[in-house]
């Protein structure tokens, strides 16, 4: 079968990781057709893209020595781990091919310091170099094991809009690319080992799919490939029950649906992030989470199938504000909802929770802790005239609270759901502060504090015996 597999950047954050990572892609090629896609190199004193990012912001402020300088250090960082991967035919071809794409960007850097202005456009060049060396240095390493290999540019398969930093890709004409590109040197039994993160306009700019762009890549070309199923190998052995580092006990989940992972990854769990992976759950794909440190572990499966069962895992977003807007007189105020979430969204806050009184007389949202000193005061202007004739009486902010999600479509229609969740944090002494449920079932939100995060995440986990 065909099997689209993506690499983050701890899984080929060294020469031991990709030799990890060669086993399981010469193991997986003996009886699928496999296509790689790689991040950037993530050493432990060396991470290549925000070390590409800060050249490009020093550039920006007149140093254009900046990507001169730190060029020699990645440099090193690929040929050191490629000395102990590959061929030293391979080494001797790798060197001069990944010296001329850092001199390119020293060239570059040069004049973003005579100009003074980092452009989007330009920052994506500098943001996707780390996925170039790198695919190179493992297309090499591969050819090494004995496994014909090619590296490939995404700017070759994946056609974006023009929205630098953060593209979208053009699904229609990345298919037309990508199979055309890519379906050959599958037929010849070539592994394409493709850059992620990185796509480019139809006129051939570079571009980078912002932030989970290298799980992006791998959707897209799933998806237009007509995967059989699409494998993301991580430094974990799947998708857990809860934090291991706050319940011990914690599990790996063999299945999950696609809406439990999207209310996974949204309240904070070490899962895929819905966007990244749209394109698979529109084609109806299966996506497996696997260990590289651990292939011998079957993962996590998460296809649309929902699960049996009621819970399935526990989550928590940190670090979080509670903001309340209330007074008696937001009664039948018409309006006053889409005023207060427009304030928000005009300074950029993300809205992580949402709760209203049927009295209709408070309105309370969740904001992450660093949003929520500018979303206050954006309500406090726009509800300036409110406050004044006391229709809002107050706009409080409560500092320091963890949103706990509990998760798992098998809730839906169970009777009884949220009095365990109650009970459970009741029995320990925990104090809810607000609560939040979608029409869905999905998902039971609860806002508590932040002392108490931890303990309410272990007790709701021991009460579903999760």
């Amino acid at each position: 079968m065909r099997v689209v597999m993506k690499f983050g950047g701890t899984s080929v954050g060294s020469a031991d990781a990709i030799r990890h990572v060669a086993r399981i892609v010469a193991d997986s090629h003996r009886e699928h057709e496999v296509v790689v896609v790689v991040s950037a190199m993530n050493a432990p004193d060396l991470r290549t893209t925000d070390t590409l990012i800060a050249a490009a912001k020093a550039a920006a402020a007149g140093n254009g020595e900046a990507t001169g300088e730190v060029a020699p250090r990645l440099l090193d960082l690929h040929l050191r781990a490629a000395a102990e991967l590959a061929s030293p035919e391979e080494c001797a071809a790798l060197e001069p091919e990944l010296r001329a794409m850092l001199a390119y960007l020293s060239n570059l850097s040069h004049s973003i310091a005579v100009l003074g202005e980092l452009t989007p456009r330009a920052l994506d060049l500098f943001s996707g170099l780390g996925e170039r060396l790198n695919a190179r240095l493992i297309a090499a390493a591969l050819r090494s094991a004995g496994l014909a290999a090619e590296a490939v540019d995404a700017t070759r398969l994946i056609v974006t809009d023009e929205h630098y930093g953060s593209a979208s890709p053009l699904m229609d004409e990345t298919r037309a690319t990508s199979r055309a590109v890519l379906e050959p040197m599958l037929a010849q039994k070539i592994v394409p080992v493709v850059t992620g993160f990185i796509g480019a306009t139809k006129a051939g700019v570079p571009t980078t799919l912002g932030r989970g762009g290298s799980d992006y890549t791998c959707g897209i070309l799933g998806a237009v490939l007509e995967a059989k199923e699409v494998w993301f190998w991580k430094e974990v052995d799947g998708v857990l029950t809860a934090n291991p580092k706050v319940v011990p006990e914690a599990r790996t989940l063999p299945r999950l649906s696609y809406n439990e992972m999207g209310e996974m990854a949204y309240y904070g769990a070490n899962v895929l992030h819905p966007k990244t992976v749209r394109p698979l759950v529109q084609a109806k794909i299966p996506i497996r989470i696997r260990n590289t440190f651990n292939p011998a572990h079957p993962g996590t499966i998460i296809n649309g199938a929902d699960m049996p069962g009621t819970a399935r895992a526990v989550t928590a977003i940190n670090d979080a504000s509670l903001i309340t807007v209330g007074g008696p007189g937001m009664l039948g105020l018409t309006g006053v909802a889409a005023r207060i979430f427009g304030a928000v969204a005009r300074v950029g806050a993300n809205t992580l929770l949402i709760t209203q009184a049927s009295s209709e007389q408070s309105v309370c949202l969740a904001v992450p802790r660093a949003e929520a000193a500018a979303a206050v005061t954006a309500l406090r202007a726009e509800l300036a005239g409110d406050l004044s004739s006391h229709n809002v009486e107050h706009v409080e902010v409560l500092d320091q609270v963890v949103i706990i999600a509990v998760v798992g479509s098998g809730m839906r229609g169970t009777p009884g759901i949220a009095g365990r969740v109650f009970g459970a944090l009741g029995n320990v002494g925990i104090n809810i502060i607000a609560i939040a449920q979608g029409s869905t079932e999905n998902n039971i939100s609860l806002v508590v504090a932040a002392s108490d995060g931890d303990a309410a995440v272990r007790a709701i986990h021991h009460s579903f015996d999760l």
